[in-house]
Parts: C-alpha cells; structure tokens; sequence
C-alpha cells in the first residue's frame, strides 16, 4: 500500500499547487463553477488548464503528455479539486475517454483526438448508458449498421454529462443483434456535431446537467471503430475498472468536510457541542481509509493490475461515504449562512443536489455488491 511519496512527487505537487493557485487559474475556475441549477461553459478554463500543460501529464509527450507517472496525474487530479476546478471535463475527457484511446486506440485515432485533448481543445462524453439499459451494460438496443466503409449508429443515449459542451462522444452500440447479451458490442467515436445526433436536457436538480442523445442514423467512418468489431464488452470491463478508483469521490467528499468545517468556524467554533465534533472524528477516519482504497488501486493500475473487486470496494465506498456526508452536511449552514450565500452555504447546497447521483453514476452500489458478492462466491470453487 502507498502511505507517502517520493520527495520527487512532492515537489512536483507543490508546483502544481502554486500554478493552480494564480489569480488567472482561481478566476476562471471560480467562472466555471455553476450554482443554484447554472451550469457555466468550463471549456475557457480547460484551455488555460491545457496551455499549462496540466490536463494529461502522464500520456506519451507525442500525444500532448508530459511523459509522467500515473501516481502525477493522480496527484493533478487531486490538486485540481483542492483548487476548487469543477472536474467533470477531466474525469470524462481525460481519465475516461483519454484513456480509453490510450488503451485500445489506433496510432492514427491517437494521433488525431488526444493532442487536442491534450491542449484543452477537444471534450469527449461518454455514451454507454440507455432508457433501458443502466448499469448492466448488457441491455444495449443501440445498433450500428454496416454502411460502405463505415457505419450508421441509431438509438438513444441518456444521463451524460456536459455533454452540449463537447466534440466527441465515446458510444456503445450493437454490430452484431442477436450474438448474445455480452457479445457484438462495439466501440465509437461519434461527432457529436454530425447529422442525425440530437443532445437535449433532462430536467434534474443538480449543477451539472443530465443529457439525453438521440442518434438517428448518424453516420460514423469505419476508422473511428474502437478495437476490434464485436469485442467491447472486454474493453468495457476493463475501463469500467479503470474508471473505479474512488478517487474522485473521495476529494468530493473532502472538498464538502472543508466546507463543513468552514461553516462551523464561520458561525462560532467554540460553541461546537460534543457529538458534532465526534462525527467529524469518525468523517476524518473513513476519509483516511477511504484515501487508501483508491491509491491501493491507482497503485495496481500504475504496475498494470486491474483488480475489478478492489475497484469495486473503492467506488462503493468512496461514493457512499460523499453522499452520506453531503446529506449530513446540509444541516450545517446557518439560516443567516444559506441568505447571505457564504461560499460554504452555497458548496454545501449544491452538494446536497448532487449527492443523490453519487452511488449510480459509474456503477451503482448494488452492482458494486454484486461484483464483490460474487468474488466470494467464487472462493473454494478451484479447489
């Protein structure tokens, strides 16, 4: 397990650091953040971001990286979000999307979409989950038909986020109907400005807003086919435990505590009662577990070990614990706090809304279980 970090990969954070805390960085992080139901364009500070040379620190420097580690871009990941930079672009584009082209992508589709990405130039969304069809993947009706050289994908996309933002959308859908329900699943990157795609909202109480895509026969070349035809469902499984490691919903949760925190000192920290202050103990100690769960996983992913179970364990409990203290958090602004809209008060709030999505997004806690349940089941079995 990792409980430190080399002096190299501490003075790379402090570096990080200061560059994240430059007035030009902190106002347009602070333009990009949405509140009360507004969501602002974050793609101006995403650019700045690019420039800087922060977005993909660890891909090849021939794709707009820096040639870096795994364990610096978690590092960024975290500074970013201590820096108060709304990171949904970066976990879509980059942690997903990014490294979904790193993964199975061609030389030609890497060279093509990841220096844009790279720049802050180019934003992906991703295109798995249907009406019917949620966290089991299996239940996709989307279909792309042979057509020339290339293919015609018709069906419709729900629950992506920023997705009226962006370029480029990462879609799952049927090459082979009938094959099975893990079999003929292929992978897409679709133009999200082409003809027959349609991106509307879905009305919902968070920040960030849901979307839902219809693609109507929207034409996509057979170069942006992802891996091989009909073997997504292994590609998926493999970037879904990538996707898992916590570690977002663990600054999420951090991030909502600080402001917790905030509020209380704001109001009179001497007059904190008791069993508040052991509430926030038993927050920091689950924080504190929940820090290493996620970097247990970033470790075996950085050594080329993707242990779905160990993914499993970190998504649930990191997205359990968020949501549960932003439901507890809520409480904590003073009514005096919630009319005068302190940064805390309104942190909080909007915590609040998006609490709700936490344990669905990326897998929900049931599938979670399942996948732990089963790993035990299967003890025993072998011998």
């Amino acid at each position: 397990m990792r409980f430190g970090f080399t002096q190299d990969q501490e003075r790379f954070r402090a570096d990080v650091r200061k560059t994240l805390r430059s007035a030009e960085v902190q106002a347009a992080a602070a333009a990009a953040t949405g509140a009360f139901g507004v969501e602002p364009d974050a793609r101006p500070l995403y650019r700045l971001l690019g420039g800087l040379g922060l977005l993909t620190v660890h891909w090849p420097v021939e794709y707009g990286g820096r040639g870096r580690s795994l364990t610096d871009a978690a590092i960024v990941a975290e500074e970013l979000v201590r820096a108060g930079v709304p990171d949904t672009f970066h976990v879509n584009t980059v942690q997903i999307v990014g490294q979904f082209l790193l993964m199975a992508g061609s030389e030609e589709q890497k060279r093509r979409y990841l220096p844009p990405i790279a720049r802050g130039e180019s934003f992906a969304s991703v295109l798995y989950t249907e009406p019917d069809a949620g966290s089991d993947l299996g239940g996709l009706r989307a279909v792309a038909e042979v057509d020339g050289d290339g293919y015609r994908i018709t069906g419709t996309k729900v629950f992506s986020l920023k997705t009226r933002f962006v370029d480029l959308g990462l879609c799952a859908a049927r090459t082979t109907p009938g094959a099975g329900k893990y079999q003929g699943i292929s992978l897409f990157l679709v133009d999200m400005g082409a003809p027959g795609v349609t991106v509307s909202l879905i009305p919902g109480i968070g920040d960030e807003h849901f979307h839902r895509v219809d693609l109507d026969a929207v034409a996509v070349p057979g170069t942006n086919l992802l891996g091989p035809r009909d073997e997504g469902w292994p590609l998926l499984n493999e970037a879904l435990a990538i996707e898992r490691t916590g570690l977002d919903y663990y600054l999420k949760a951090e991030h909502w505590l600080d402001a917790a925190l905030e509020a209380l000192v704001e109001r009179d920290p001497e007059a904190v009662p008791g069993d508040l202050l052991e509430q926030i103990g038993r927050w920091h100690g689950a924080l504190a577990a929940d820090h290493v769960l996620a970097w247990e996983v970033l470790t075996g992913i950085e050594a080329d070990r993707v242990d779905q179970v160990a993914t499993a364990v970190a998504k649930y409990h990191s997205s359990e614990l968020a949501q549960s203290i932003a439901v507890w958090a809520a409480d904590i602004p003073s009514p005096g706090q919630r009319a005068d809209r302190t940064a805390a008060a309104v942190t909080l709030e909007s915590a609040y809304r998006e609490a709700p999505g936490l344990t669905l997004s990326a897998g929900t806690s049931e599938v979670m279980l399942q996948i732990m349940a089963a790993s035990f089941d299967s003890i025993g079995q072998g011998d």
